[in-house]
Protein backbone atom coordinates (compact mmCIF):
# COMPACT_ATOMS: atom_id res chain seq x y z
CA UNK A 1 0.00 0.00 0.00
CA UNK A 2 1.64 3.23 -0.83
CA UNK A 3 1.87 6.18 0.98
CA UNK A 4 -0.65 8.19 -0.95
CA UNK A 5 -3.48 5.50 -0.07
CA UNK A 6 -2.13 5.25 3.89
CA UNK A 7 -2.88 9.20 4.04
CA UNK A 8 -6.13 9.09 2.27
CA UNK A 9 -7.49 6.24 4.39
CA UNK A 10 -6.50 8.12 7.78
CA UNK A 11 -7.56 11.62 6.48
CA UNK A 12 -11.18 9.97 5.30
CA UNK A 13 -11.21 8.08 8.78
CA UNK A 14 -10.39 11.57 10.90
CA UNK A 15 -13.01 12.64 9.26
CA UNK A 16 -15.42 9.80 9.43
CA UNK A 17 -14.49 10.05 13.79
CA UNK A 18 -14.84 13.76 13.20
CA UNK A 19 -18.23 13.35 11.88
CA UNK A 20 -19.48 10.98 14.99
CA UNK A 21 -17.82 13.50 17.72
CA UNK A 22 -19.89 16.19 16.28
CA UNK A 23 -23.05 14.07 16.12
CA UNK A 24 -22.39 12.86 19.48
CA UNK A 25 -22.15 16.69 20.37
CA UNK A 26 -25.77 17.49 19.23
CA UNK A 27 -27.20 14.89 20.53
CA UNK A 28 -25.98 15.76 23.86
CA UNK A 29 -26.66 19.43 23.85
CA UNK A 30 -29.51 19.36 21.39
CA UNK A 31 -31.58 16.63 21.35
CA UNK A 32 -31.45 15.68 24.56
CA UNK A 33 -33.04 18.59 25.81
CA UNK A 34 -35.28 18.76 22.92
CA UNK A 35 -36.75 15.40 23.90
CA UNK A 36 -36.58 16.42 27.67
CA UNK A 37 -38.44 19.49 26.93
CA UNK A 38 -41.57 17.18 24.93
CA UNK A 39 -41.25 14.68 27.78
CA UNK A 40 -41.48 17.69 30.99
CA UNK A 41 -44.36 19.22 29.14
CA UNK A 42 -46.56 15.41 28.71
CA UNK A 43 -46.06 15.03 32.24
CA UNK A 44 -47.36 18.64 33.13
CA UNK A 45 -50.09 18.05 30.93
CA UNK A 46 -50.72 15.11 32.79
CA UNK A 47 -50.91 16.37 36.18
CA UNK A 48 -53.15 19.56 34.94
CA UNK A 49 -55.56 17.22 33.73
CA UNK A 50 -55.32 14.81 37.05
CA UNK A 51 -55.81 17.68 38.93
CA UNK A 52 -59.03 19.30 36.91
CA UNK A 53 -60.39 16.20 37.03
CA UNK A 54 -59.99 15.91 40.80
CA UNK A 55 -61.78 19.70 40.91
CA UNK A 56 -64.33 18.81 38.71
CA UNK A 57 -65.48 15.16 41.25
CA UNK A 58 -68.55 15.83 43.16
CA UNK A 59 -67.93 17.50 46.69
CA UNK A 60 -68.18 14.56 49.24
CA UNK A 61 -71.39 14.53 51.21
CA UNK A 62 -71.82 15.69 55.23
CA UNK A 63 -71.39 12.02 56.10
CA UNK A 64 -68.28 11.16 53.87
CA UNK A 65 -65.36 10.68 56.63
CA UNK A 66 -62.66 9.42 54.41
CA UNK A 67 -59.30 11.69 54.19
CA UNK A 68 -58.90 14.53 51.07
CA UNK A 69 -57.11 12.79 48.15
CA UNK A 70 -53.74 13.15 48.37
CA UNK A 71 -51.22 12.96 45.32
CA UNK A 72 -49.94 9.66 44.02
CA UNK A 73 -46.17 8.89 45.08
CA UNK A 74 -45.49 6.22 42.72
CA UNK A 75 -42.33 5.99 40.94
CA UNK A 76 -41.81 7.61 37.70
CA UNK A 77 -45.44 9.27 38.11
CA UNK A 78 -45.35 12.97 38.07
CA UNK A 79 -47.04 14.33 41.42
CA UNK A 80 -46.21 18.19 41.99
CA UNK A 81 -44.89 21.08 40.15
CA UNK A 82 -41.73 23.29 41.16
CA UNK A 83 -41.47 27.00 40.77
CA UNK A 84 -37.89 29.01 41.43
CA UNK A 85 -38.44 32.63 40.88
CA UNK A 86 -35.04 33.19 40.98
CA UNK A 87 -34.33 31.13 38.21
CA UNK A 88 -37.07 32.86 36.31
CA UNK A 89 -40.52 33.44 36.38
CA UNK A 90 -41.09 30.98 33.37
CA UNK A 91 -38.99 28.21 34.98
CA UNK A 92 -41.24 25.80 36.49
CA UNK A 93 -40.81 22.04 36.12
CA UNK A 94 -42.23 18.31 36.89
CA UNK A 95 -41.38 17.03 39.99
CA UNK A 96 -41.97 12.76 39.41
CA UNK A 97 -41.38 10.16 42.52
CA UNK A 98 -37.54 8.60 42.18
CA UNK A 99 -34.09 9.56 40.63
CA UNK A 100 -33.63 6.82 37.99
CA UNK A 101 -31.72 7.90 35.01
CA UNK A 102 -35.14 7.33 32.70
CA UNK A 103 -37.42 9.39 35.81
CA UNK A 104 -34.52 12.49 35.79
CA UNK A 105 -35.24 12.54 31.86
CA UNK A 106 -38.49 13.61 32.55
CA UNK A 107 -38.38 16.25 34.42
CA UNK A 108 -37.07 16.83 38.70
CA UNK A 109 -36.76 13.66 40.87
CA UNK A 110 -37.87 13.11 44.32
CA UNK A 111 -36.05 10.99 46.80
CA UNK A 112 -38.13 7.97 47.27
CA UNK A 113 -37.75 7.54 51.33
CA UNK A 114 -37.54 11.00 51.88
CA UNK A 115 -40.55 13.41 53.21
CA UNK A 116 -43.21 13.90 51.45
CA UNK A 117 -44.38 17.54 50.14
CA UNK A 118 -44.88 19.82 53.17
CA UNK A 119 -44.89 16.99 55.54
CA UNK A 120 -42.00 16.83 58.53
CA UNK A 121 -39.09 15.73 57.34
CA UNK A 122 -36.96 16.67 54.40
CA UNK A 123 -38.14 16.89 50.88
CA UNK A 124 -35.59 16.13 48.66
CA UNK A 125 -35.00 16.35 45.26
CA UNK A 126 -32.28 16.09 42.30
CA UNK A 127 -32.12 17.24 38.95
CA UNK A 128 -29.38 17.62 36.16
CA UNK A 129 -27.45 20.35 35.81
CA UNK A 130 -26.90 19.71 32.19
CA UNK A 131 -28.45 17.72 29.51
CA UNK A 132 -31.85 16.65 29.13
CA UNK A 133 -33.76 19.99 29.75
CA UNK A 134 -31.01 21.91 32.01
CA UNK A 135 -33.21 21.77 34.34
CA UNK A 136 -30.70 23.09 37.03
CA UNK A 137 -28.42 24.85 35.10
CA UNK A 138 -28.26 27.73 36.86
CA UNK A 139 -27.94 26.41 40.26
CA UNK A 140 -25.26 27.67 41.59
CA UNK A 141 -27.19 31.61 41.45
CA UNK A 142 -29.78 30.20 44.18
CA UNK A 143 -29.37 32.64 47.45
CA UNK A 144 -30.56 32.39 51.02
CA UNK A 145 -33.69 33.94 51.22
CA UNK A 146 -34.78 32.66 47.98
CA UNK A 147 -37.89 30.89 47.48
CA UNK A 148 -38.56 27.46 46.27
CA UNK A 149 -42.62 27.30 45.36
CA UNK A 150 -44.80 23.66 44.58
CA UNK A 151 -47.70 22.96 44.16
CA UNK A 152 -49.67 19.51 44.26
CA UNK A 153 -53.08 20.83 42.75
CA UNK A 154 -54.47 21.68 45.58
CA UNK A 155 -52.33 23.59 48.48
CA UNK A 156 -49.25 25.50 47.33
CA UNK A 157 -45.78 25.42 49.36
CA UNK A 158 -43.52 27.71 50.01
CA UNK A 159 -39.81 27.05 51.06
CA UNK A 160 -37.28 29.90 51.83
CA UNK A 161 -33.89 28.93 51.29
CA UNK A 162 -31.22 28.87 54.39
CA UNK A 163 -28.34 27.68 53.13
CA UNK A 164 -26.33 27.28 49.93
CA UNK A 165 -25.36 26.13 47.33
CA UNK A 166 -23.06 24.09 49.87
CA UNK A 167 -20.38 21.87 47.56
CA UNK A 168 -19.88 18.30 48.27
CA UNK A 169 -19.20 14.54 47.35
CA UNK A 170 -21.76 12.35 45.55
CA UNK A 171 -21.59 9.60 48.57
CA UNK A 172 -22.33 12.55 50.87
CA UNK A 173 -26.08 11.33 51.11
CA UNK A 174 -26.05 12.43 55.47
CA UNK A 175 -27.80 15.64 52.98
CA UNK A 176 -31.12 14.30 52.67
CA UNK A 177 -31.00 12.96 56.36
CA UNK A 178 -34.50 14.34 57.55
CA UNK A 179 -32.59 16.97 59.67
CA UNK A 180 -28.88 17.77 57.84
CA UNK A 181 -25.84 17.91 59.88
CA UNK A 182 -23.94 20.72 57.63
CA UNK A 183 -27.64 22.44 57.07
CA UNK A 184 -27.24 24.24 60.42
CA UNK A 185 -30.71 22.67 61.40
CA UNK A 186 -30.89 21.53 64.81
CA UNK A 187 -34.07 19.83 65.64
CA UNK A 188 -36.97 17.92 63.03
CA UNK A 189 -38.85 20.60 60.73
CA UNK A 190 -40.63 20.50 57.73
CA UNK A 191 -37.58 21.07 55.45
CA UNK A 192 -36.45 20.80 51.42
CA UNK A 193 -33.42 19.71 50.14
CA UNK A 194 -32.23 20.38 45.74
CA UNK A 195 -29.17 18.81 44.64
CA UNK A 196 -27.45 18.86 41.07
CA UNK A 197 -23.79 18.02 39.53
CA UNK A 198 -20.97 20.01 39.82
CA UNK A 199 -18.94 21.34 37.61
CA UNK A 200 -21.29 21.94 35.32
CA UNK A 201 -20.39 19.58 32.60
CA UNK A 202 -19.03 16.61 35.37
CA UNK A 203 -20.62 14.52 38.33
CA UNK A 204 -17.90 14.28 40.28
CA UNK A 205 -19.41 17.09 43.06
CA UNK A 206 -22.67 18.12 44.31
CA UNK A 207 -24.36 21.22 44.73
CA UNK A 208 -27.21 21.70 47.26
CA UNK A 209 -29.53 23.92 49.34
CA UNK A 210 -31.66 23.49 52.12
CA UNK A 211 -34.74 25.57 52.64
CA UNK A 212 -37.47 25.35 55.60
CA UNK A 213 -41.18 25.49 54.39
CA UNK A 214 -41.62 29.21 55.26
CA UNK A 215 -45.86 29.06 53.99
CA UNK A 216 -49.22 27.04 52.68
CA UNK A 217 -52.20 28.37 51.45
CA UNK A 218 -54.80 26.84 49.17
CA UNK A 219 -54.97 27.11 45.41
CA UNK A 220 -58.18 28.66 45.37
CA UNK A 221 -56.27 31.02 47.10
CA UNK A 222 -54.38 32.20 44.17
CA UNK A 223 -50.83 32.10 43.10
CA UNK A 224 -48.56 32.77 46.69
CA UNK A 225 -46.58 36.10 46.68
CA UNK A 226 -43.62 34.74 45.59
CA UNK A 227 -44.43 34.15 42.64
CA UNK A 228 -46.23 37.55 41.50
CA UNK A 229 -44.04 39.92 39.23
Amino acid sequence: MSVRVIVRTFSELCVTVGAVIVLFVVYVLFWTGVRADWAMDDQMDALHDQWARQAAAPAPSASHTGAAPQPSYRGGRPFAVMYIPRLGFTWNKPVLEGTSTGTLKKGLGHYAGTARLGQTGNFSVAGHRRTYGDPFRDFPELRPGDAVVLTDGTTWFTYRIDKGPYKTVPSDVEVIDAVPRKSGYTRPGRYLTLTTCDPEWGHSHRLIVWAHLDSTQPVEAGEPRALRR
